[in-house]
């Protein structure tokens, strides 16, 4: 079974760009989750584990090593994963395989360690940009948060549409995760609501 496995970050982006390569696979798997998220948490990462584990999996592509995992070492644990279950690894932007003809390339450790190294030191660098730009904007007398005036009240909050759905999940006794997936939201923002709700019957 050959499928396409692609990943965006967030529930509003629709994935359209990936129409351009739909066609030769058996199937195609779209998560639409943080790149933090570990691959094995993902509900895509979760099912091509089941069709692993069912043996029907010989071959999964990928735009870019980056959509495997949350870091280097998640991208490295997936790759080795697949490897061992002699799973062929085809990457688009470099255009490389794991294992060309079913033989193991000898070369495909070394770059894709390397690639994922890349991708990672790009994400702290942007880390790091974002910081000092905003010490560089207090510094200058800006604020962070929300403007003066601005804060929500109890109440309105947990009037929001989105609000309430995630009360009617926390009722369910679904986890944050669960429901910031089903809710599509931040689990922060489920924390927020059971906080509210909490404090709320204390009071």
């Amino acid at each position: 079974m050959k499928i396409k496995y692609n990943r965006v970050s967030t529930i509003q982006q629709t994935g359209e760009r990936f129409k351009v390569d739909e066609n030769g696979y058996d199937k195609t798997i779209l998560d639409k989750v943080s790149g933090t998220v570990p691959f094995s948490d993902r509900d895509g990462g979760k099912e091509i584990q089941q069709l692993v584990g069912k043996g029907e999996l010989t071959q999964i592509v990928v735009e870019e090593l980056s959509r495997l995992g949350r870091n280097t070492g998640d991208v490295i644990t997936t790759l080795e994963w697949l490897d061992e279950n002699e799973v062929n690894v085809v990457v688009r932007n470099i255009g490389l395989e794991s294992r060309p003809n079913g033989k193991r390339n000898p070369i495909w450790k070394m770059i894709t360690s390397v690639m994922s190294s890349l991708y990672e030191m790009e994400l702290e660098n942007i880390k790091e940009r974002t910081h000092y730009g905003r010490v560089m904007y207090v510094k200058n007398g800006g604020k962070l948060g929300r403007p003066d005036g601005t804060k929500e009240n109890r109440r309105t909050f947990l009037n929001k549409p989105k609000s309430k759905e995630i009360l009617k999940y926390l009722e369910m006794d679904l986890s944050y995760r669960e429901i910031s997936r089903l809710v599509g939201c931040s689990v922060t923002t489920v924390g927020k609501v059971n906080g509210m709700i909490s404090n709320n019957s204390h009071n």
